[in-house]
């Protein structure tokens, strides 16, 4: 039995403005599933990239701009988006106070491609 204790986990700063906390990935054992939270200050979030997977993202407080391709919502706590596959995607902190969100991937890696970067980023690989 494979406990995890989300507090032991450290927060990263993946950019400015973003701080992270894994939960769940192939680094503490998960085979199928990637969690993860966020806290995203006013104006900053996750630009748009690309998952080979499925990934629902829920506002757990404040009020987030989300889109796909070039369809966009703003999301309130308590509301999740679902975000299939290989679809142009992303976020950002329109409120103004933090953003704090919950993510789920259909992967126990999180790997995106940003537009524009040469390379996908890949975390909590093990």
């Amino acid at each position: 039995m494979n406990i995890v204790s989300h507090e032991d986990q450290p927060r990263e700063t993946w950019r400015a403005g973003v701080e992270t906390r894994m939960h769940i990935a192939a680094a503490n054992g998960a085979a199928g599933l990637c969690i993860f939270e966020q806290w995203v200050e006013p104006g900053t979030g996750a630009p748009t990239h690309v998952h080979s997977v499925e990934e629902v993202l829920t506002v757990i407080a404040g009020v987030a701009e989300m889109w796909i391709d070039d369809r966009r919502a703003a999301l309130t706590a308590g509301q999740s988006l679902i975000i299939p596959a290989h679809r142009r995607h992303g976020f950002r902190n329109v409120g103004s106070a933090a953003l704090h969100i919950h993510a789920v991937l259909a992967s126990p890696i999180f790997e995106a491609s940003f537009d524009g970067a040469a390379e996908p980023v890949r975390r909590w690989t093990s």
